[in-house]
């Protein structure tokens, strides 16, 4: 009995008769060597994948919204937010890379079926919501720029996003998905773009400026509860372990201590870069939309597809055209994520075969996930569902599975009995527990805003 198995039980994948797959990990066409230097690209991974999934298309709307209506007052919170929702991501990933388990599978391992059961069915809730929304955001991104009808596009997107993650081999797609988060640079140019005076930015990033209204209080918690969502938690650790079980050369850190120190530098790196840069492109969105429809007196824009069309008449076409596509980008990323982020925390929880790794006829279940929750978010878009209203309903989910969930991640992370040797260092469990508590008074100022 190998040391996982005698110290925390039989692994999943033994109970499951599970077998490596023959190719090879997201960074690499060749097994890697213990011990050799990689170079930076090939690093990256989950970690810049799931930053930049972070900024989807319902993310664009809240940071176009807050940009127009309070100008730049509250690009602090970018620069506030960015430690502890690096710090939150890397416990994830350290999750997955310890155990080679994802989260949901070391939760019902460790603790109540309940809880388990109760975090993966309003996550599941939550994606699905948000699928339809980013969806719908898509296709009305498509129309504004080559005309036609949007609902169509939606059709086609989601057929295209769910094809590439059922049909297309594990580390090309992962591939695939490292690329398209050059579609986020966007939103780098469109703030070139436009004319901002960068001195009120920097003043106004350094100095937080805090209005004690329903409004300002309202759009803080969406920016948070933006950047911070359970959905992130559950993908980065799930690919992390993915990532470990498709190489030849890495095991979990539980039974191979000795690449600890080389994954885990690896990991920081991965983790740090891509939250820092889905932090940036939230930044130079708010920045746009502040630059241009605030100074214009905009102050009201609802969906990314309206801050597009408001930065035509304002900006030009050029800018309205680079805004308009990078949500189509963006979306490409984030409907993967949102939809395989619910199939492993599903199958985790029933047993099921999981793996990106898998093929299809080897994780029947995992796939049919993926295709029945991207379904039902293209249903939404056939239905009179205010997407405002919808994605102010995901926000509420989120809010109230991210505090439990965050909360067990961080007292699973420092027992020896989860973690072996690897439990938290002590800065990254006070940044992660500073950023439960930041989550914690979102979630009671979203109520009381709420209610308010």
């Amino acid at each position: 009995m190998d040391r996982r198995e005698s110290f925390a039980g039989e692994s999943l994948s033994t109970q499951r008769g599970w077998q490596r797959p023959r190719w090879t990990a997201l960074h690499d066409l060749r097994p890697r060597d213990v011990g050799k230097k990689r170079g930076f690209l090939s690093i990256l991974g989950p970690g810049l994948v799931t930053g930049a999934a972070d900024d989807d298309p319902s993310g664009i709307a809240t940071y176009s919204q807050v940009g127009a209506q309070f100008g730049y007052g509250m690009t602090w919170l970018m620069l506030f937010s960015f430690p502890l929702m690096a710090a939150i991501q890397e416990i994830s990933a350290r999750i997955g890379r310890v155990t080679g388990q994802g989260i949901a599978a070391n939760v019902g391992k460790h603790y109540s079926a309940w809880l388990l059961r109760f975090i993966v069915v309003l996550l599941i809730v939550a994606n699905v919501i948000n699928l339809g929304a980013d969806l719908g955001a898509m296709g009305a991104a498509v129309k504004l720029v080559v005309g036609g009808p949007a609902q169509v596009y939606v059709v086609v997107l989601a057929v295209f996003c769910a094809a590439l993650q059922i049909f297309v081999q594990y580390q090309r797609y992962a591939s695939i998905l490292k690329w398209l988060t050059l579609a986020l640079f966007a939103y780098v140019a469109t703030v070139l773009i436009v004319d901002v005076q960068w001195g009120d930015v920097a003043f106004n990033t350094v100095v937080p400026h805090i209005q004690w209204t329903t409004d300002f209080l309202t759009s803080a918690v969406a920016v948070l509860g933006t950047t911070i969502s359970p959905y992130l938690f559950f993908w980065q650790a799930s690919e992390e372990a993915e990532d470990e079980r498709v190489d030849p050369a890495a095991e979990p850190l539980l039974d191979a201590p000795e690449q600890a120190r080389r994954e885990i530098r690896r990991m920081r790196i991965d983790t740090w870069f891509g939250m820092g840069l889905s932090n940036i492109i939230s930044f130079c969105i708010i920045v746009t939309a502040a630059a241009t429809l605030h100074a214009h007196n905009v102050t009201d824009v609802q969906t990314s597809e309206q801050a597009a069309q408001a930065l035509r008449p304002i900006a030009g076409n050029f800018a309205f055209f680079v805004f308009a596509l990078g949500i189509v980008g963006t979306g490409l990323l984030a409907i993967p994520v949102l939809a395989g982020s619910a199939a492993y925390a599903l199958a985790e929880m029933l047993g099921w075969p999981a793996g990106l790794s898998e093929q299809p006829r080897q994780a029947k279940a995992f796939y049919a996930t993926i295709a029945i929750g991207t379904l039902l978010g293209v249903g939404f878009n056939f239905f009179s569902i205010d997407p405002v209203k919808a994605l102010f309903y995901t926000a509420v989910i989120n809010g109230v599975v991210a505090v439990p969930l965050m909360i067990v991640m961080m007292v699973m992370t420092v027992q020896p009995r989860v973690m072996g040797e690897f439990t938290l260092p002590r800065p990254l469990w006070l940044l992660g527990w500073v950023s439960t508590g930041a989550m914690a008074l979102c979630v009671v100022a979203m109520f009381a805003t709420w209610g308010g």
